[in-house]
């Protein structure tokens, strides 16, 4: 097995490289940023499986490789708008916002008209602008000095999407972000290139303010490359945020993402993941109310098969009192798939009247895959109301019987049980088109 220093020192050694590339942001306000970041992450290992939050997660497979970070000027090629196509959603009316190899596409995106002072683009650009807004934010959340992924992301930070929704604005249309990735071309696509894609992403909403953001991750080839995605929210009273991601990665990369949402008084945030690809893929959500009368809902759905590894770990920190949370992931698993949730909810002393409620439920369609759940609460207030539970089984004999029983095929009869499993997640999404490409999933993972 490979030496984690060697990995590290790889690492190290590109920030060299990306750093002079930068030109004259190198003496930005960011960049000091990014160079706070690369020093943490010189000081930080990476994790293994003694560590308590990565026990059943082990990423060694994934600091075998040496990943290379993104070269705007050789490794982001030139796509066709049909290619692009392909990944919109059928008859969907929305913005749309392009990143190759985690660089914005100007010539791809398309975004839509939008109230007066609201800011949809990329971040790199905003960054360049010297934005207010990006400097009052961007890094404050996302903690580069214990979580050492997150230290990598912020020290190369270049590309991502960056929102701003001003106080007392209503987007109507979704944004749909979608970042694609995929092999260099010509002499840039060596055989032994792996790619470093890091998205950074930032979504400011203001006071009395709506969002509805897509975050689609997906690729052209079942190549090898790292996706290091981190997301930034930011919720202001009385104001909801709609969020989705939906990880359809090639099922030889690799994914982590880490969210932190801040939300303010009367806030409300809810949050999709969809998740199918990727060998291994780990995502952490984390949100904190600092007012009362805040929601928060966490829904989930991984569908993994083959050796696929998935892991969701979550906290929702009710800090004030008066707020109401809502976790709900689901997982079907088939072949010798791996899956992991561990959510946790935390009430601190002074949160008086929480109301919070998760669970986790796993379906397992084969006799090889394997669910390892801990929901936790962790409460230190006594006027409360929180629940937990988890379940992990198998498709359910009698329905299936009573389906065959009526001329429905077993093909048939288990797709109608995999949706009618899922329903709790998907029916808890909004958007009409995304809940009927939902369904075209699982039709075609599980039609055989």
């Amino acid at each position: 097995m490979r030496d984690y220093i060697e990995t590290k020192d790889w690492y190290l050694s590109n920030f060299k490289t990306f750093e002079e590339s930068l030109n004259g942001e190198s003496h930005s306000g960011i960049h000091k940023l990014r160079k706070e970041a690369i020093s943490n992450f010189s000081e930080m290992n990476f994790p293994t499986i003694k560590d308590e939050e990565w026990k059943y997660t082990n990423i060694a497979p994934l600091l075998e490789h040496n990943f290379t970070s993104v070269n705007p000027d050789t490794d982001v090629p030139a796509i066709e708008e049909n290619i692009i196509n392909k990944f919109k959603f059928d008859k969907a009316e929305n913005s749309l916002l392009v990143f190759i190899n985690g660089h914005f596409s100007e010539n791809l995106s398309k975004v839509l008209a939008l109230p007066k002072d609201v800011y949809v683009g990329n971040i790199a650009s905003a960054i360049s602008e010297n934005n207010e807004i990006v400097k009052k934010y961007f890094g404050k959340y996302a903690d580069y000095e214990h979580h050492i992924f997150t230290a990598l992301s912020t020290a190369f930070t270049r590309d991502g999407i960056f929102i701003h929704v001003p106080d007392n604005k209503i987007i109507e249309n979704p944004i749909h972000v979608l970042f694609l990735t995929t092999l260099p071309t010509g002499q840039a696509r060596a055989k032994d290139k792996k790619l470093l894609v890091q998205p950074r992403n930032l979504f400011v909403v203001g006071k009395n303010s709506q969002a509805t953001i897509i975050e689609h991750y997906t690729s052209l080839e079942e190549s090898v490359f790292f996706t290091n995605s981190v997301t930034e929210v930011i919720v202001d009273e009385n104001s909801f945020v709609d969020h989705i991601k939906l990880q359809e990665e090639s099922k030889k990369a690799y994914h982590i993402g880490r969210m932190e949402v801040d939300q303010e008084k009367n806030s409300n945030f809810v949050s999709h993941l969809i998740s199918t690809g990727s060998s291994l893929s780990r995502n952490d959500f984390n949100s904190k109310f600092n007012g009362e009368g805040g929601n928060c809902a966490l829904n989930g759905l991984f569908m993994i098969d083959r050796n696929q590894h998935f892991d969701v770990h979550s906290l929702i920190d009710h800090a004030v009192p008066h707020c109401d949370s809502h976790e709900h992931y689901k997982g079907i698993l088939d072949d010798k798939s791996r899956g992991v949730f561990n959510g946790k909810i935390l009430v601190r002393q002074d949160a008086q009247k929480t109301n919070a409620f998760q669970e986790n439920n796993n379906i397992i369609l084969s006799q090889e895959a394997l669910v390892n759940t801990k929901p936790q609460l962790e409460i230190f207030a006594d006027d409360v109301k929180c629940s937990h539970g988890a379940t992990i089984g198998q498709l359910d004999n009698e329905s299936m019987f009573y389906l065959r029983s009526r001329g429905i095929s077993k093909d048939e009869a288990r797709i109608i049980l995999l949706r009618a499993f899922a329903a709790d997640v998907t029916r808890s999404i909004k958007i009409d088109f995304i809940r009927n490409y939902m369904d075209n999933i699982i039709s075609e993972r599980f039609g055989e």
